[in-house]
């Protein structure tokens, strides 16, 4: 339970300290929600700023705002006058999740085999193919490979639709976007780690004692090698999380990475804050869950 315990106040403390610091950093930011509005009278610029407390002290903007967020209410949109901050991420977060989700299983889907059957090929041309391809997909970013499949696909071969939401075909070229880099790291990454595990002494051992190569793959190698992959699950995620907000904004998804880049063009504080929130709450649990997953897999960790 002490455990436990530390974990929430260690989770609640990271969160309090990212939302803290977004804070300051938006209202230090030149610009505001409404400098569109200056051309407005002063009594209806007075008015935006009372409606959403913007004229008072800082501090006092501050513990109002935490206030809101304690009670579970991120407050209304300053550029979606018409939606709350929470209906805007009800409707965002499960597009998101799913693009990422999509993405990270075709990124294991494809990069566990592919690393596997590099490492048992270690130093054949076979091997040396697949870590080049491997080194590409790592060194093009994401702002780069979501036009290029867009031109391809798209454009070019007319095969996929180039942006949009609400069909499946809109989620293919969006989740390869997001998946490649992470195809790239996964395979080179298991073909480190089986490398190591395959020259362990225990499965010298085994093979010397006649157990064929299959056996020695499935029941003593692939286990220990897939810990380091487990321990990359938690940059995974956070790095498909992060990426979405090109990915979105590129595809033109209503996701929450396009609401987070509109949001800080449009300084739209509680929009930004949200997702900011939101999006810190979900890596605080996928570390929690990646940890409790190794140690499950690794008992020596516990």
């Amino acid at each position: 339970m002490k455990r436990i315990a530390a974990r929430a106040f260690e989770a609640l403390l990271t969160l309090w300290l990212l939302a803290t610091l977004c804070f300051v950093l938006l209202r230090a930011a030149p610009g505001g929600p409404f400098d569109s509005e200056k051309a407005a009278p002063p009594e209806v610029q007075a008015a935006l700023a009372a409606q959403y407390r913007l004229d008072r002290p800082l501090p006092a903007q501050y513990a109002a705002w935490l206030g809101d967020v304690a009670r579970g209410d991120l407050g209304p949109s300053f550029q979606y006058p018409d939606y709350t901050v929470n209906q805007m991420i009800a409707q965002a977060l499960p597009v998101s999740a799913l693009n990422g989700g999509l993405a990270l299983l075709l990124a294991l889907g494809f990069g566990i085999p592919l690393g596997i059957w590099a490492a048992l090929r270690a130093g054949q041309p076979v091997d040396r193919a697949l870590m080049f391809i491997a080194g590409l997909g790592l060194a093009v970013p994401k702002f780069v490979a979501a036009p290029l499949l867009i031109l391809l696909f798209a454009v070019t071969l007319h095969w996929l639709p180039a942006g949009g939401w609400g069909e499946a075909s809109n989620l293919v070229l969006p989740v390869i976007a997001l998946a490649l880099p992470n195809i790239a790291y996964c395979a080179r990454l298991t073909r480190a780690s089986m490398l190591e595990t395959l020259s362990a002494e225990y499965l010298r051992a085994a093979r010397a004692r006649g157990f064929s190569e299959a056996r020695l793959l499935f029941a003593h190698a692939l286990r220990p090698a897939m810990l380091p992959v487990v321990a990359w699950l938690s940059p995974a995620l956070i790095n498909v999380v992060t990426g979405s907000a090109v990915v979105e904004q590129v595809f033109g998804i209503p996701g929450m990475g396009r609401y987070f880049v509109q949001g800080a063009l449009n300084r739209d504080y509680t929009l930004v804050l949200g997702v900011v929130l939101v999006v810190g709450a979900l890596i605080v649990a996928i570390n929690t869950l990646v940890d409790a997953l190794r140690a499950r897999m690794d008992p020596r960790l516990q």
